[in-house]
């Protein structure tokens, strides 16, 4: 049986390099700092790298996250993997737990992370399943 934790976050992203234009094409790498507030107690640390093209609202990212702290009062942290596209302003995002990866409470925790961002909050829906 999955279980759904629900919360918001806040998010730092910083440059980590100046990005590289290739053909109108921007590459780039930024770390993420993330703290969770809800049924996520915590923070999170991770990498992102980034392609912006030059049509405006077309864009790709990629990016790992180590989150820490608690979840539903269970003490751990897990890894998460982000892939997300826009096309002309159409997003498409996958973002996972990474197999194995939890610790813990959290060991053998599986699921999948949804995102939505309303008037520049981030809140999060994660349904999980944690082994019994």
């Amino acid at each position: 049986m999955s279980a759904i934790a629900k919360g918001s976050f806040t998010v730092e992203l910083k440059p980590q390099s100046k990005p590289v234009l290739l053909d109108g094409v921007g590459l780039g790498r930024m770390s993420l700092a993330k703290e969770f507030t809800g049924d996520i107690v915590g923070k999170s640390s991770g990498q992102m790298l980034t392609a912006l093209t030059p049509t405006k609202g077309s864009a790709g990212y990629v990016a790992i996250e180590r989150v820490s702290g608690t979840l539903d009062g269970k003490r751990g942290s897990f890894v998460l993997q982000h892939s997300g596209t826009m096309h002309e302003g159409q997003q498409t995002l996958s973002i996972s737990v990474v197999p194995e990866s939890g610790t813990g409470a959290l060991v053998g925790i599986e699921g999948v992370l949804k995102l939505e961002v309303v008037d520049g909050n981030h809140n999060y829906e994660l349904e999980y399943m944690l082994p019994k």
